[in-house]
Formats: structure tokens, C-alpha cells, sequence
């Protein structure tokens, strides 16, 4: 299965739109795991085992793995998730961007070693620092867009229109993905849950293509704007990430950090739900 077959069977099985962040961060664990060799497979387990049933993909952010030299427990924690949970997509957030020969050890990385069905990249190096992915004809390449920090207004806003044309760069790489880059059908967008506006304008452009949302939670985007902008014609189209509202919903760290974790995710499941029709 493909990652947009498996997106849209994920999404109908747990009636959800939600994605679900893995973003490990040892100051933030229950006590007992902190010094465990293992410690974050058990608490990125104890997450996903919580929350399978609730989301439409998990979302590992590479990162926060790397800094603390723990890619031997993403690939054990990725490993998991396609054995017990292969009918949920794995992205890995990895935002990677550069040269063609560079790009395809970048693709082997996600998609031969940590077995991802998706993985978030930069577009700011053009087409042929994207395509190398797309050798990989049945995952997923998500394309930075319109991301849900202040800061990415610094070039995703700049005016790139010709003869009057007013047209953001943001609005322009929609069009670049959606008409030309999305030659296996696999592609999808990264548009912030923080900017409403522009998420509707975006979705205005590239039909019923997914994107992935981040924002809600933590970076404090509201769901109800979220959905109204950003859901397609059928009520889907989006996965919603949250991570740290969910990881850490027990303050302390507490050992019931999972069942916290279950509820918060519910709550966003079903908030989220409210408003796809």
C-alpha cells in the first residue's frame, strides 16, 4: 500500500485527522525512564501504544533523536510502529534539502533505514533536490510551505508574482508541488495551523492533496479555524499534528504520562472532528 492509500485508509479506520508528534525530550520524562539505556523506546512506546487507535500517523521528528546520539532507538521505535501499527503512516520529519547525490542518501536514510512511508523536505533548492525521494515511488514527500513560525514569513511571504500578479512564494511552491513536482501522486504539503488564512488559500490551489498541519497544541493554533481552512471536500485531507500537548499532558512526568497522553489525544481527536463537516 502506498502512503496516500494508507493515509486515506488510516483516516476512515480511526475516524481521524490527528497526527500524533514523537519528539522525545529526556528534562520532560517520567523520573523512572530518564536513565534508562532504553528509555526513549519505552516512552515513545507507552505514547504510541496510547494513542494507536486514535490518530491517522505518527510523526518522529529526526532531531531530537540525533542530539542525543539515540538513532539506534528511532530505528527500534520505527521498526514498532510498522510491525504492531503497519496500517498507521510513519513520516519522518527530517526537512531535508540539498543536491540531487546528497538528496538520495537522505531519501535511503528515510525510507531504507528508518522504513518511513513519508518524509518532510525543503523545496528551497529547487526540483532536482526533491526528486531523488520520488525513486521511492510508492512514499511520501512533503514539501515545505507555509510553515507555523513567525519567522517563515521572512520568504515564504515575499511577492514572486510577474505583470501585477500578486503571488506569495508560499502560494507558488502549492502550485509548483500540486502541477509539476507531484508526478507519483504522493506528494503533500506542510501549511502552519497558526495561519488560517493562508491554509485556505492553499488548499484553494492544490484540491484534495494532504497536508500536513502543524501548530495546534503548544504553538497555540485554533482547530476550529484549522479544520474550516483546511479540510477537503470529503472532510479529510489534513493530518493535524500534536506532540507536545500530548507527550507531556502529565506536567511532572508522572508514571500515568501514556494514559494522559490518551486522554489529551482523544480530546484533540474529537475536537478536530467537530468541526470536518
Amino acid at each position: 500500500m502506498n502512503f496516500i492509500d494508507k493515509l486515506n485508509a488510516a483516516w476512515t479506520r480511526n475516524d481521524s485527522l490527528l497526527c500524533v508528534g514523537l519528539d522525545p525530550d529526556l528534562a520532560r520524562f517520567p523520573a523512572q525512564l530518564r536513565d534508562q539505556p532504553d528509555g526513549i523506546v519505552q516512552f515513545c512506546k507507552a505514547i504510541i501504544d496510547a494513542t494507536a487507535d486514535l490518530a491517522c500517523a505518527f510523526k518522529p521528528q529526526i532531531a531530537y533523536f540525533a542530539a542525543l546520539g539515540a538513532e539506534n532507538q528511532l530505528e527500534a521505535i520505527c521498526r514498532y510502529l510498522r510491525e504492531t501499527y503497519p496500517h498507521i503512516p510513519l513520516i519522518l520529519d527530517a526537512k531535508r534539502g540539498d543536491i540531487g547525490a546528497t538528496a538520495r542518501q537522505y531519501a535511503r536514510e528515510a525510507f531504507e533505514r528508518y522504513g518511513a512511508d513519508a518524509v518532510t523536505v525543503n523545496p528551497y533548492m529547487g526540483f532536482d533536490s526533491v526528486e531523488p525521494y520520488m525513486e521511492w515511488t510508492d512514499r511520501g514527500v512533503i514539501v515545505l510551505c507555509r510553515t507555523s513560525n513567525a519567522g517563515g514569513s521572512d520568504l515564504q511571504f515575499l511577492d514572486v508574482g510577474a505583470h501585477g500578479e500578486t503571488k506569495p512564494l508560499y502560494q507558488h511552491v502549492a502550485r509548483l508541488v500540486a502541477q509539476k513536482w507531484n508526478k507519483n501522486g504522493q506528494c503533500a504539503l506542510v501549511v502552519g495551523a497558526t495561519f488560517p488564512d493562508e491554509l485556505a488559500q492553499v488548499r484553494s490551489i492544490i484540491g484534495d492533496m494532504p497536508l500536513l498541519v502543524p501548530g495546534i497544541g503548544a504553538q497555540g493554533g485554533d482547530i476550529e479555524a484549522t479544520v474550516k481552512a483546511g479540510r477537503s471536500a470529503d472532510g479529510a485531507g489534513m493530518m493535524i499534528n500534536s506532540s507536545r500537548a500530548i507527550l507531556y499532558a502529565q506536567p511532572q512526568g508522572g508514571e500515568d504520562f501514556a494514559a494522559a497522553a490518551r486522554r489529551v489525544a482523544l480530546e484533540t481527536r474529537d475536537a478536530i472532528n467537530r468541526f470536518r463537516i
